[in-house]
């Protein structure tokens, strides 16, 4: 199966896995997806990943999904796909997007590498606008 666009591939199984209220969410591994996961890591949005080898040298992500102890609500509230293939999205550095009034994150594709928006105001860069997490 060819996926045209990986990074809505990747938000969506995490989306849909979040729904059936699944533990963890197995997805395809790529440099970009690897990026994607340590961000919602370090952002407090899942418990933990895994990188693992598969035979055809892909690999795959394992994401064990972030929910409330009592409510059972997952961490991630919403995720949108910003940027698509037919239609790209750039920002610099005076117009960088606030998620959620500044409690969501922005993931932007820059030439630092994929980082925050946060970090891209820290380190003064525009870039490509991926995706919105709240």
């Amino acid at each position: 199966m060819m996926v045209t666009d990986p990074i809505a591939d990747y938000l969506t199984r995490i989306r849909n896995a979040q729904k059936a209220s699944h533990r963890i969410v197995e997805i395809p591994a790529s440099n970009m997806k690897k990026k994607l996961t340590e961000i919602l890591y370090d952002n407090g949005y899942i418990l933990k990943y895994k990188f693992e080898e598969t035979p055809n040298n892909q690999g795959v992500i394992k994401i064990a999904l972030k929910y409330d102890r009592n409510t059972k609500v997952p961490a991630i509230r919403d995720m949108k796909r910003a940027s698509r293939p037919g239609l790209r999205k750039y920002t610099d550095v005076g117009e960088m997007p606030r998620v959620l009034n500044g409690l969501g994150i922005a993931i932007l594709s820059t030439s630092k590498g994929v980082i925050t928006n946060k970090q891209a105001k820290e380190l003064n860069v525009g870039g490509e606008v991926l995706c919105y997490i709240s």
